[in-house]
């Protein structure tokens, strides 16, 4: 992207504060691709406001462009800092950048890593049976290979 356009979006999102950029880029049609969520979801409305906004902002500046703007929906991954604590409370399935999978509620999320929570049925320290543990791992934003929501109805 160039100065001009991160300028242009930056200004729209100050002016917009619940609505937030998660992913930007141009292919080689000049065919702009536009990721937006918001704080509490995103609307049609919103989309089509940003999409208003950057045609009559780019359309002197940018010559035979497109674009598209949509929102991050609620199977994509998650990719922000702020998604991370949009979902805050929510579970999550993380696959880490070393191959290991983690289910649970995501119940922290610090500036440079995320924890995530679940139950573990272990056997009992005594005895017969089982037991549910509570287990938790903090990984830096970095060791995240990816993460999705895992949506319960």
């Amino acid at each position: 992207m160039n100065k001009f356009f991160d300028n242009i979006i930056n200004e729209y999102f100050d002016n917009n504060t619940n609505l937030f950029l998660v992913d930007a880029s141009v292919d080689s049609s000049n065919k702009i691709n536009i990721i937006i969520d918001g704080d509490k979801g995103v609307k049609i409305s919103d989309c089509v406001s940003l999409g208003k906004y950057l045609k009559n902002n780019l359309e002197d500046e940018i010559d035979d462009f497109s674009f598209e703007v949509s929102s991050a929906g609620m199977t994509s991954p998650l990719i922000t800092h702020r998604q991370f604590l949009k979902n805050l409370n929510r579970k999550l399935n993380i696959l880490s950048v070393d191959g290991e999978e983690y289910i649970g509620n995501l119940s922290e999320v610090k500036d440079d890593n995320v924890t995530i929570e679940w139950f573990s049925r272990e056997s009992k320290p005594i005895g017969k049976g089982k037991i549910s543990v509570k287990k938790n791992k903090s990984l830096l934003f970095n060791e995240i290979k990816q993460a999705k929501l895992i949506v319960e109805f």
